[in-house]
């Protein structure tokens, strides 16, 4: 059975760890019989209103487990997991759903609210239905996101992993058999549709993070000459004084994030 484990607003402005890293953590915090299928990060609304570090991120881990009784000891899990690496003075928040959940619908309904406009701790509650959400310090409100990042990653049409097989392992160049190999679909953004063949080498610089199309990832490629494809992203430099300016999750005064 596959779980969506959300977190979000672990950080602060001086933290040396963002809520993307202490999720990719989360893989060797696993109760046994549980495996990572991906982590996934997701871009929520950013406003005035809505307090965050550095760009208003939240983070889901994809868990394959064994059967649904595993739900209690991820949540036991991933609660002991926030415990021992948020940063003091965020506001971290947990959610936890099964993709049998009958409330998997609303959470997605959320997810995408939380990209278009504020959202409250009262609307992510009630539509928590049976799925696990909680607060974990502060003002709590990074359930909003958390909540937000299961329903995104659950919908399979947003965000980008930013953990999946090796890929954080393949250096600056690999091929297309590479990637596939790892399970990882390549799709060119040609304008004349040109096809990635095996053999073509494929420049990263360093910084492969696939997008979640269609509940799988899909690697972005625009051709440099024949044989060569560059991924279309690239890791974004930070911008201290964006990040002095702003704050931490999805709703409230100023702090925050990933």
């Amino acid at each position: 059975m596959r779980f969506f484990v959300g977190f979000d607003d672990t950080d602060t402005l001086d933290a040396g760890r963002g809520t993307g890293k202490i999720a990719r953590w989360f893989e060797a915090a696993l109760p046994g019989g549980c495996r990572c299928f991906g982590v996934v990060r997701h871009q929520l609304l950013v406003h005035p209103s809505i307090p965050y570090t550095s760009h208003n991120s939240s983070a889901c881990v994809v868990v394959e487990a064994p059967g649904a009784s595993l739900r209690d000891a991820l949540v036991e899990a991933a609660s002991a997991h926030l415990a021992a690496h948020f940063i003091e003075g965020s506001d971290p928040g947990l959610c936890v759903a099964a993709e049998s959940d009958v409330s998997l619908p609303a959470l997605v309904e959320h997810g995408l609210a939380c990209t278009r406009r504020v959202v409250t701790k009262a609307e992510a509650f009630s539509v928590a239905g049976e799925s696990h959400l909680s607060g974990h310090g502060g003002t709590d409100e990074g359930l909003i996101g958390a909540a937000a990042a299961v329903g995104l990653t659950a919908w399979g049409w947003s965000g980008r992993f930013i953990a999946w097989g090796s890929l954080r392992d393949l250096g600056t160049e690999t091929t297309v058999s590479v990637l596939r190999g790892e399970g990882v679909h390549v799709v060119s953004l040609d304008r004349d549709g040109g096809v990635p063949d095996l053999d073509d080498r494929v420049l990263t610089g360093g910084w492969i993070r696939p997008r979640l199309w269609a509940g799988r990832p899909v690697l972005p490629l625009v051709p440099l000459e024949k044989g060569a494809w560059q991924v279309l992203d690239s890791k974004e430099r930070k911008d201290p004084d964006r990040q002095a300016k702003t704050g931490g999750t999805s709703i409230g005064p100023a702090r925050r994030r990933l």
